[in-house]
């Protein structure tokens, strides 16, 4: 070397070392030693060599290294300028040396003597992710007998005895020899490293487990001193980092041995642990890969083989991947079937694309037994869940369904022709009625994160319909061709748009199809107009002639009535009116009841007409149903009794106004009774008129509106009939939110009591006037000397004037009573909050206010 260089090294060494300017010896001796170091082999090329060839070589590997000519072009250039250089004499040496400097930033050139990882794979069926065999060695050094691959001129071994061309890492283990600090040989190290990568304890680092204060196990790692050498710190954090990879094989090692004895684990489970050992398998398979190349390290140390930082390196993608696993161990603890889909689901949401890539091969292994619950149900209606792991369940009194042979029961009867309905009450203690909303329950914490509530409403919805075709319809065979037509469609996590695309279909022909047997099949929309015909009062002359035939029986008292006479005065009056022109079908559910009685009513209280349904009808026209069509026939009954009375009367008192006129006296006393008497009518017409065209009729139009486009669900088709049922209770009984149900409707019904009350004392005045008017047409008889059979005898005595006076104050108090219940009737449906009540009090009382009006009179 150069005097200058020497003398520049002797100035540094004395400044660094102060005690060696005083020491001849020591300054040789640190000299020498950092002569070696500079004198050391540094990869560069002799001096000489073709330039050509070492030209061709960068362009190969720019070549290999970029896949665009413009680096090309750009050295092409380049080296053109570099040629037309006159005053660099060393062009080649220069060359060489930015050659080689590239190849040291690009660790995967032909120079490199370790190659990348290979990359696990991510399909099973495909070749193994570390296909690279396992005797094949790592990249040897160069042969320096030969000239290289890469045009430079070769370079001599070595000499054994040669301080000056030995490496830096032969230098520094004799440095450390001389002044006595030996290390571990790294081919123990990496034994051990391996180890670590299996969770095991090695010979100079071990896994050590603690207990904390919380009383939680937890690993950590130990070094420990061994004759063979310490271990630097920097050796030890690359130890560490390493060791972490066996802390999370522990964990997942130790989570499947003891999860796999536990019978509780269900099928998505199973699937995880499946997988997380498969891709435990895969990571043994790297490490088998790295010992293969740690027992080759051994022979050869010349730094061409494997190290713990390139060991590293060749973890550091299962290291992301052993995370991500113990994660999920973790959280599968408190998580099964669909919540565990839904926790892999949500890391497929993860910024890294490793992570992403890597979550989602995991969830389409692990998400294949909730799809085939999930086919199983979508396509036949049938649940196949042991485990409990679906967001469909078996209702609380869905028994049949929980009874773990019932998936086997169910593939025998989709093959078999079904069950019969006397199996189905069984499982339902005889409120069949309630299959559809009883039988099976949705569970939304169960659905997973990749589908929406609506589209897990959706499928719900079709296994519950084609469940309800199965068992409820009887219509097996409709169902096992929709499940065989279906047999060829896969549904998987990796195609959510086709899944979607499935559900939707899947909906449309199971609700179409349960509309049809509904619609079509059990003629629901008949029975429908039946309930409105004779429940709701809707023929006018068949209630009129059962009415007449049963308006004396039904004044007797309710102990008297025997059902039988009932029924045979309905079959009259379906005989005697269009009723007769029904269906048998509905005829024949038609009957005549008398209610729960107490004692002292008549058999108006008591009597009822009642339409029965059968499954599936009763489905949609359940029993509560029925209550409200019996509580809208009671009260609709009774208006028609009253109407029914008051044109009987007023006939009566308008053909004997001859009979009234013969008694003088009392002719301003009819004038007033026939004044109210039309109040009465005019208030219950328009209550009558009211009640069927403006409530009933328009919730009928909206019925038949949503039965003609039958969109939906069975639910939606309950929905619209509780809708339309919901409604006419709700106006027809008046109920008021604010002021309590019954009070308007107690209102009314004591109107109609008033009026039938001011009925019998109008018959009571009738009776009177006849009576008199016939005793004076006797009287002027026998003036006129006419005699008659009907001789005058004495029970043809006049009345006394107590009994007429108290008939008159009767008929006033009805009178009175009734204008002062309508005005206060009017007064509150008037502040009503529903529109069509509140324009019944203005039909009522007249566009000119007359109950209001008379009211404010009165006050004053």
């Amino acid at each position: 070397m150069p005097a200058p260089v020497s003398s520049q090294l002797r100035t540094l060494i004395h400044q660094i070392v102060p005690a060696s300017a005083g020491s001849p010896s020591l300054t040789r001796e640190l000299v020498d030693h950092a002569q070696y170091f500079l004198d050391s082999y540094l990869g560069g090329a002799g001096q000489g060599g073709d330039l050509a060839d070492l030209a061709n070589l960068m362009q190969r590997h720019i070549m290999q290294t970029s896949s665009s000519s413009t680096p090309s072009l750009r050295l092409n250039n380049l080296l053109s300028r570099l040629y037309d250089q006159p005053a660099l004499s060393r062009k080649h040496a220069i060359l060489s040396f930015l050659y080689t400097l590239s190849q040291q930033s690009h660790p995967t050139s032909s120079r490199s003597t370790i190659t990348n990882p290979p990359a696990a794979s991510t399909r099973r069926n495909g070749p193994s992710p570390f296909n690279t065999s396992l005797d094949a060695p790592f990249p040897s050094a160069p042969n320096h007998n030969h000239r290289g691959t890469n045009g430079l001129p070769p370079r001599t071994d070595p000499a054994p005895g040669d301080p000056g061309l030995q490496s830096k890492a032969a230098l520094l283990r004799a440095y450390r020899l001389r002044i006595g600090k030996s290390q571990v040989p790294l081919h123990v190290l990496l034994r051990d490293a391996v180890y670590l990568l299996q969770g095991i304890s090695g010979h100079c680092v071990r896994f050590v487990t603690i207990t904390t204060d919380t009383m939680e196990k937890e690993d950590r790692v130990e070094f420990v001193d061994t004759p063979e050498g310490s271990i630097p710190p920097p050796t030890r954090v690359l130890l560490h980092r390493l060791a972490e990879l066996g802390h999370l094989h522990r964990l997942i090692t130790a989570f499947l041995d003891d999860r796999s004895l536990s019978p509780s684990v269900g099928l998505v489970e199973q699937s995880l642990h499946h997988e997380l050992r498969f891709q435990l398998t895969e990571y043994h398979k790297l490490i088998a890969l790295l010992e293969s190349h740690a027992s080759r390290s051994k022979a050869g140390d010349d730094g061409g083989g494997l190290t713990l930082m390139r060991m590293e390196a060749w973890v550091g993608e299962w290291k992301l991947r052993l995370r991500l696993m113990s994660v999920l161990v973790e959280g599968s603890k408190n998580a099964h079937g669909g919540k565990l889909i839904s926790l892999i689901h949500a890391h497929t949401k993860n910024g890294d694309p490793f992570i992403r890539d890597f979550s989602t091969q995991i969830l389409e292994q692990v998400s294949k037994p909730f799809f085939t619950s999930l086919q199983a149900w979508l396509f036949s209606g049938s649940l196949s869940d042991p485990f409990g792991e679906f967001f469909v369940a078996p209702g609380k009194r869905n028994h049949g369904a929980s009874d773990p042979d019932r998936p086997e029961r169910d593939a025998v009867e989709l093959e078999g022709g079904g069950i019969s309905a006397d199996e189905i009450d069984a499982d339902f203690g005889g409120d069949i009625h309630r299959t559809w909303q009883e039988k099976w329950s949705f569970r939304a914490e169960m659905m997973p994160s990749f589908l929406n509530e609506a589209f897990g409403r959706k499928v719900y919805s079709t296994g519950r319909s084609l469940n309800f075709i199965r068992y409820n319809c009887h219509d097996v065979e409709w169902v096992a061709k929709q499940a065989s037509d279906w047999t060829s469609k896969s549904l998987k996590y990796s195609d959510i748009a086709g899944l979607e695309q499935s559900i939707d279909a899947a909906y449309k022909v199971a609700s179409q199809r349960l509309f049809e047997a509904f619609f079509v099949k059990y003629r629901l929309i008949d029975h429908l107009q039946a309930l409105k015909a004779y429940l709701l009062c809707g023929y006018g002359d068949f209630h009129d002639l059962l009415m007449d035939s049963l308006s004396a029986l039904l004044a007797k008292p309710a102990n008297a009535l025997y059902r039988h006479t009932l029924t045979t005065r309905l079959l009259d009056a379906i005989k005697g009116s269009n009723a007769q022109y029904d269906p048998p079908d509905v005829l024949r559910r038609l009957d005549a009841r008398m209610l729960e009685y107490s004692h002292g009513e008549i058999g108006w209280d008591v009597f009822t007409l009642e339409y029965k349904v059968e499954p599936p009808i009763d489905t949609v026209i359940d029993p509560d149903a029925i209550n409200s069509y019996l509580k809208l026939f009671n009260h609709l009954w009774k208006m028609r009794r009253v109407e029914g009375s008051l044109g009987a009367a007023w006939g009566r008192v308008t053909s004997g106004s001859r009979s009234v006129g013969r008694v003088p006296e009392l002719q301003k006393d009819w004038h007033q009774v026939r004044i109210v008497m039309a109040e009465m009518i005019h208030f219950i017409r328009q209550m009558h008129a009211w009640c069927h065209r403006e409530i009933i009729g328009a919730a009928w139009k909206d019925l038949v509106e949503f039965a003609q486009k039958q969109e939906g669900d069975l639910d939606a088709l309950i929905e619209a009939h509780n809708k339309y049922l919901n409604q006419m209770v709700r106006k027809v009984m008046l109920h008021d939110s604010k002021r309590g149900h019954e009070n308007n409707l107690a209102t009314v019904r004591d109107i109609f009591n008033t009026i039938l009350q001011f009925m019998e004392s109008t018959d009571d005045f009738w009776r009177h006037t006849t009576h008199e008017a016939h005793i004076r047409d006797r009287q002027r008889d026998q003036v006129r000397g006419v005699h008659t059979a009907l001789s005058l005898n004495a029970r043809d005595t006049p009345a006394s004037d107590e009994t007429l006076a108290g008939i008159l104050a009767r008929t006033k108090e009805y009178s009175a009573r009734f204008s002062q219940q309508v005005g206060n009737l009017v007064i509150l449906l008037s502040s009503h909050a529903d529109l069509d009540i509140r324009f019944l009090a203005v039909s009522l009382t007249g566009f000119g206010g007359f109950y209001s009006s008379r009211r404010d009179t009165t006050r004053g």
